[in-house]
């Protein structure tokens, strides 16, 4: 590997014009294009594109086309889970979405940062923080995540609620930036 894209593994700033890089982009945009155009009538060939782009797909987990990644390698979606459509998962960190999750449609899961510092921006530094999603947890329409965050177990983030920061488990989110607002009790 090159040093620009084992810096952007271990999560330290990088400049994206690697050449490793923009083939793992190529690689990306090819295979999610496949998916994208993909038969409703051909459910096993959609299903081979997407285990092929993504780092690892649980059983039984189903992703509406259109989907758009970065990367596709650095996303691990568990098993039983549920990605509507217009999914945008900037995955240059890993996304790791637990089972039985329920994502809504146009949700943005956006591991990228940028330099807030002028130079180093228009310099094209950049860097990525992980995104990870517990168990069960159902994230409405619209739902944007940003870098580095945790969503717990259980929890529900309603619609066009933007997530800036870690939320516990067993809440329900809401707002801009994300508040809990409601306890949830585990029922069996």
């Amino acid at each position: 590997m090159t040093a620009m894209r084992d810096r952007m593994l271990a999560g330290e700033p990088y400049i994206a014009d690697d050449p490793e890089i923009i083939a793992d982009l190529d690689r990306a945009a090819q295979l999610s294009e496949r998916f994208n155009r993909s038969s409703a009538d051909d459910p096993e060939g959609r299903l081979a594109a997407l285990r092929e782009l993504l780092g690892s797909l649980g059983e039984d987990t189903w992703v509406r086309p259109p989907f758009h990644c970065d990367y596709g390698y650095q996303t691990h979606l568990g098993p039983r889970c549920f990605v509507n459509f217009n999914a945008v998962f900037l995955d240059v960190a890993r996304i790791t979405i637990g089972a039985d999750v329920q994502i809504g449609p146009n949700v943005q899961l956006l591991t990228a940062t940028h330099p807030v510092e002028p130079a180093a921006r228009r310099d094209k530094w950049e860097a990525a923080e992980p995104i990870t999603i517990g168990d069960n947890v159902w994230l409405g329409g619209g739902v944007i995540v940003l870098a580095g965050v945790t969503i717990g177990e259980n929890t529900v983030v309603g619609a066009g609620t933007v997530v800036t920061r870690d939320l516990p488990p067993n809440v329900v989110a809401l707002g801009n930036p994300a508040r809990p607002v409601r306890d949830l009790e585990e029922t069996p």
